[in-house]
């Protein structure tokens, strides 16, 4: 994941400003909140989110096909 660094926070700022992380989200897509310097927190748009973990179940999807398929043979054992 490639971050920008104008995207960066400290979690003391971020404590004492939401507001101007909430702006660097509208900005930039997401910000990063650094806690003793090191990135620990990502904060995005909701949509953002949603539109990640429907990308997520349909990999599982498309994964849970492809075993049904390589092991079809033993499902249908299974089933009887």
């Amino acid at each position: 994941m490639n971050i920008n660094t104008n995207s960066l926070v400290s979690i003391t700022e971020a404590n004492q400003n939401f507001s101007r992380v909430a702006r660097l989200v509208d900005e930039n897509g997401s910000a990063v909140i650094l806690k003793n310097n090191v990135p620990r927190y990502l904060i995005v748009e909701f949509s953002q989110a949603e539109a990640e973990q429907l990308a997520a179940d349909e990999d599982v999807t498309s994964i849970s096909k492809r075993l049904i398929q390589k092991n079809r043979q033993a499902y249908e054992v299974l089933a009887k």
